[in-house]
């Protein structure tokens, strides 16, 4: 199994930012892709962002497109979302996942682990 463990999270005004970091131990491999999903009280786990370490690529949801970054560093098998303009929408709990293969998906469904989440709070 992976190991996820998410941090960075807390409470930020409007337009502000946030760097958000996931660790990951176990049986990691480069053969994978790492997302960023996130879920406000009520609503669907939504996709964010995600990196795939095989191809190298990245991906954004529409509503974060421009304002989060998504990056890693393989060596310490760790990725990042560095989130600026924080808007109070973008209010929720933070997961990180993985997922065997080289191909971002979108779906929560299609991803193997996951962390157990960090709050991310913007305030207006």
């Amino acid at each position: 199994q992976v190991q996820l463990v998410e941090s960075g999270g807390g409470l930020v005004q409007a337009g502000g930012s946030l760097r958000l970091s996931c660790a990951a131990s176990g049986r990691t491999s480069t053969t994978s892709v790492m997302g960023w999903f996130r879920q406000a009280p009520g609503k669907e786990r939504e996709f964010v962002a995600a990196l795939s370490w095989t191809r190298g690529n990245t991906y954004y949801a529409d509503s974060v497109k421009g304002r989060f970054t998504i990056s890693g560093d393989n060596a310490k098998n760790t990725v990042y979302l560095q989130m600026n303009s924080l808007k109070p929408e973008d209010t929720a709990v933070y997961f990180c996942a993985v997922r065997y293969g080289s191909v971002i998906r979108t779906r929560p469904r299609e991803y193997d682990y996951w962390g157990q989440g960090t709050q991310v709070t913007v305030s207006s």
